[in-house]
């Protein structure tokens, strides 16, 4: 009998809510081995703990990633992310050689995969991996939407 696993993407969003309760920006991300599916690293947005601006969810993940393969290319992972890349994201990704890109919720403000930069679409980029947007798109997008919701009603106050 084969053992069930949980999706990748629950576990991005795990971290998700754990960003949120810390008032982060609610994202997570997960980077699972492609063959095994064993997950190497799994990260939510720290910017507000680390006093970090590049500390997304994504650049923790890949870091931690690269330290536990014990190397930069990271070319048979597949990175799940709640919330579209940034361009900032998307290039370090590109620069890790990851093979597949899995997201949630579109970002059409601020993302670099599908809005945007638009980095994979950019002739200067030498890496393009395997991409799937809108998996889970509706709890990714509703934790976000529910994070500047809050935001909004305690700026008000």
């Amino acid at each position: 009998m084969k053992k069930a696993t949980i999706s990748p993407m629950l576990i991005a969003l795990d971290q998700a809510k754990i960003a949120f309760d810390s008032e982060e920006v609610p994202v997570g991300a997960v980077i699972i081995e492609s063959q095994t599916g064993k997950i190497i690293s799994k990260a939510h947005n720290k910017v507000e703990q680390l006093k970090d601006p590049t500390a997304h969810a994504e650049i923790l993940a890949i870091r931690s990633a690269a330290y536990q393969i014990a190397n930069a290319r990271l070319t048979d992972v597949e990175l799940f992310v709640t919330l579209e890349p940034c361009a900032m994201c998307a290039h370090a990704i590109s620069l890790a050689r990851i093979k597949k890109l899995v997201f949630g919720a579109y970002d059409s403000k601020n993302g670099g995969v599908e809005h945007g930069a638009r980095v994979f679409s950019n002739p200067a980029c030498n890496h393009v991996p395997e991409i799937i947007g809108g998996v889970y798109e509706t709890a990714a997008s509703g934790i976000l939407r529910k994070f500047f919701q809050q935001r909004r009603k305690n700026i008000q106050v």
